[in-house]
């Protein structure tokens, strides 16, 4: 660990020399968590030594993310549906990351978000345990989920995953794998804002509401058990997650993995591109507007409303949404709450994710038991 350790900081030096605010704010805050959700890291070290300049950040990535999924391709046309499926998930991990905060450029953004898309539901058949592509209708739009059931016989116990701000449920794979292999299903969505619900829904603070249709939808599919409902979020996710959970007593656990208590408060040192990305995806028509939208995303008279179990995740080196806010969360809820709180912790805690993912997992799954 601490080989790769050392590893990723050479790469995100080297990289940072060379590169445009931009892309010296990508690397530097985000680069343990490609890594962690599915980027090889000679893929990753490659790719960013290339980029010298965010507008070739989108057009990088997807060079990357066409080779894996030509590798899948050929692989599903040779008959070898388990390689095949899987460079298909992984195909669709890059090319979530070319999109992921590239605003700046709609069309470039949208085509890679569609291939990335396209990837991981043709992905869905060939993956251990397979998945299936679930379409909620909400507010004249849809919010999409990918469903994976155990391979252990149901009704299983199903976790709703919960991106965040600059996530969709692509890049959530590697977390679902550790859900899976404890009996647990597993729904990936996109809530307002968020990947194929970002163009006509705007990010909202009452995630209560498309929560709450959400865990409809869920509730009616076969082989779930609706009473076993749990909810995880990261980053943004990890606010949503909590705010749903303080509104809907259908929740029986909730993990917050470093998310915000409140984002107004914090706004002032978002990186550039988060506010950019959050301006774009709250739909707000200037820069004090968003600022003014962010203000209404927080817990403020909301946190002692969970009575859920509560498991508050954060890393005391996050840059993006300090530690102090989980605590704050911790402390106000209003049922059992245990925060785990690492002291080497980026945002996400990506750079530690054996610290707390199998933790999370095991968590999850006793508050879910039959």
């Amino acid at each position: 660990m601490q080989t790769f350790r050392r590893m990723m900081d050479a790469i995100v030096c080297k990289n940072i020399q060379m590169a445009d605010r931009r892309v010296t704010a990508a690397i530097d805050h985000w680069a343990p968590r490609f890594v962690a959700n599915g980027v090889d890291a000679a893929d990753f070290a490659r790719v960013t030594a290339a980029i010298d300049d965010w507008s070739g950040w989108c057009a990088a990535w997807c060079e990357a993310g066409a080779e894996h999924e030509r590798l899948g391709r050929v692989a599903l046309g040779d008959g070898r549906a388990r390689s095949g499926g899987a460079h298909l998930a992984q195909a669709a991990v890059y090319y979530h990351f070319a999109k992921f905060m590239f605003v700046q450029d709609m069309p470039q953004l949208q085509a890679a978000h569609a291939a990335a898309v396209r990837c991981r539901t043709d992905a869905l058949p060939y993956l251990d345990p397979p998945g299936e592509r679930i379409e909620i209708p909400f507010d004249g739009a849809v919010l999409a989920g990918i469903l994976r059931r155990p391979k252990s016989a149901g009704p299983a116990a199903v976790v709703v995953m919960i991106s965040g701000l600059d996530s969709a449920k692509e890049e959530l794979g590697a977390t679902e794998g550790l859900f899976l292999d404890r009996g647990l299903a597993t729904f990936s969505v996109d809530g307002p804002g968020q990947g194929e619900a970002e163009y006509g829904l705007a990010i909202r603070p009452d995630w209560e509401i498309p929560g709450g249709a959400i865990l409809d939808a869920v509730s009616a599919l076969p082989g779930l058990d609706p009473a076993r409902i749990g909810i995880w979020g990261v980053s943004l996710g990890g606010y949503y997650a909590a705010r749903l959970a303080s509104g809907d007593r259908r929740v029986r656990a909730c993990v917050a993995l470093c998310g915000p208590y409140s984002l107004g408060a914090v706004w002032d040192q978002l990186p550039e591109l988060s506010r950019d990305a959050f301006m774009v995806r709250s739909k707000a028509a200037t820069a004090k507007e968003a600022r003014l939208r962010a203000d209404e995303l927080t817990m403020a008279g909301r946190a002692g409303l969970l009575t859920a179990p509560l498991l508050v995740v954060a890393g005391q080196r996050d840059r993006i949404f300090p530690w102090q806010q989980a605590r704050r969360l911790a402390e106000e809820a209003g049922g059992e709450a245990e925060l785990l709180l690492l002291a080497e912790g980026n945002h996400g805690c990506a750079n530690l994710p054996q610290h707390h993912r199998p933790y999370t997992a095991d968590w999850m799954a006793r508050q879910l038991a039959g």
